[in-house]
């Protein structure tokens, strides 16, 4: 059932060609509808299935290229189940977002349905190469949304810095993939069997060039400090759409790839380099919330805020590295926020981004300044925005509550100074969240006629139906988080020890 749920969009992205071309653009958008319901479907399945003290599940081997140690090799585990069950639930969201588009709707269903088996496949891969393949053509794939469907002439040339910097970033993540495969004996690619065996233990310089290259790799794509300079014109010139995915689904390759890859496959060198690990993510919170504050445009305003989540994230798991003046629960604690932030942040940024796309929708600006007290005309828009924002802050009550609660508290035995840093960014956070609503919905109003559009519109229904379910999940982890942790625990526990041993 795994290669189905990986695969089924993939299956239908193929079959959308022989269509006739007389069917009309919402016919296209509706087979996609029915395409991830029924994906969302089958993982819900999977995941009423899954045993969290089984290890790895529902895996599948086949023989790919046996001569270079490269196999077909799929599973879950409580790390990567949550974020599979993340991806089929915002392309869904995305899909009922996109009833609206008049512009090549047929490539454009394609390209997004390539991209949900490309996401799904990369969290289910179980082969180094097998990742690196997904990895590789979600560049591809997002480079022709935001060049095909962005706003404006800056698209083509944000496309091209991203694809750039993440391409270059994928060449070290393959040097750093080979590294690996020649010093395992036999060579392989396996990421079970290389966890098994850690051939890297003790090769000192060797294992820390790895490293560094599959690191340098993952955090391009998360992206951290300094490698984040591609994101914010990615995502103000993508479409809303894209910039959901991009947020929610392909970031999360990267944090993904430190816990599939760095950590258990070269867990003596993550303990060596674990403070370095921990200051870059400490410095991406507090850069990526204060650039967010000085941001007059809303969308690029919740593109730095990703860098200052992210940040968390690679703080959680460098504290994870560190044994000294910590313990294996509070190891495993900063683990499991961490994954529960990529869950949460998903969910919580991607309804931002599609709610960026109804404000351009609305004025045909992402400028805050040219609005004011919109609040006044579309209360619906306004109420969910500001449900959206506040849950982004990490209010209690919400998804980013619980993963921020458990970073912190699992990052403070050890990392006290970098996590006291790290918190200040909560209260940066607060204050620009709140800036943007007041610029945007708050004020006199400002006359409908004055907007470029001539007029607004309040939430519609299939904005709404793509923004609320979102932020409902992330409200249900927040209330009851026990679902979800009981999943992403055990997965945790085995990833702290691995790299303690």
């Amino acid at each position: 059932m795994l290669s189905v749920v990986t695969f089924l969009p993939l299956l239908v992205c193929a079959v959308l060609p022989l269509l006739p071309r007389t069917l009309p653009d919402r016919a296209y958008v509706w087979v996609w509808i029915a395409t991830a319901a029924t994906d969302l479907a089958l993982v819900i399945a999977l995941w009423a299935g899954y045993d969290p003290r089984g290890g790895m599940q529902y895996e599948q081997r086949a023989r790919w290229i046996p001569s270079a140690g490269v196999g077909y090799h799929v599973g879950v585990d409580g790390l990567s189940l949550p974020l599979v069950a993340l991806t089929c639930l915002l392309f869904l969201a995305v899909a009922v977002h996109s009833l609206r588009e008049k512009r090549r709707v047929r490539s454009y269903v394609c390209l997004f349905l390539f991209l949900q088996t490309v996401g799904v496949g990369l969290f289910v891969a179980l082969d180094l190469i097998l990742f690196f393949v997904f990895f590789d053509l979600s560049i591809v794939g997002m480079f022709f949304v935001i060049a095909g469907w962005g706003h404006g002439a800056r698209a083509r040339a944000a496309a091209l810095k991203f694809f750039l910097y993440t391409f270059t970033g994928s060449l070290a993540l393959l040097l750093g993939f080979i590294g690996l495969y020649l010093a395992a004996d036999p060579h392989t690619f396996d990421i079970v069997d290389l966890t098994r065996v850690n051939p890297l233990a003790g090769r000192g310089p060797y294992a820390g060039l790895v490293l560094l290259a599959i690191g340098v790799g993952l955090a391009v794509k998360t992206p951290t400090v300094p490698f984040h300079t591609w994101l914010p014109p990615a995502h103000t010139d993508a479409p809303a759409t894209g910039s959901a995915i991009l947020a929610g689904v392909l970031l999360k390759m990267g944090t993904y790839g430190f816990v599939r890859i760095a950590m258990p496959l070269l867990p003596g060198s993550w303990r060596h380099y674990a403070l370095v690990i921990v200051i870059v993510g400490a410095v991406s919170v507090v850069y990526g919330a204060l650039v967010a504050l000085a941001q007059t445009d809303f969308k690029r305003m919740i593109a730095y805020t990703s860098v200052n989540h992210m940040g968390y994230i690679v703080l959680a798991v460098g504290a994870a590295g560190t044994l000294a003046g910590t313990d294996a629960r509070a190891r495993s604690l900063a683990v499991t926020g961490a994954v529960t932030q990529m869950v949460s942040h998903g969910l919580i940024t991607g309804a931002l981004f599609l709610l960026a796309g109804v404000l351009h929708d609305r004025g045909r600006t992402y400028a805050m300044d040219a609005y004011s007290g919109l609040a006044a005309h579309t209360p619906r828009f306004a109420a969910v925005t500001a449900v959206a924002a506040f849950a982004s802050l990490g209010i209690p009550g919400f998804s980013g509550f619980i993963a921020e609660f458990q970073i912190l508290t699992g990052s403070l035995a050890s990392q006290a100074v970098a996590t006291a840093v790290a918190a200040t960014g909560i209260l940066i956070t607060a204050a620009l969240f709140l800036t943007a609503l007041r610029r945007v919905f708050l004020g006199p109003p400002r006359l409908p006629g004055t907007l470029p559009t001539g007029g607004l519109r309040d939430l519609r229904a299939t904005e709404a139906l793509s923004t609320v379910p979102l932020l409902a999940v992330a409200l249900v982890i927040g209330v009851a988080p026990r679902r979800l942790l009981d999943v992403i625990e055990p997965a945790g526990r085995t990833l702290a020890e691995l790299v303690a041993r």
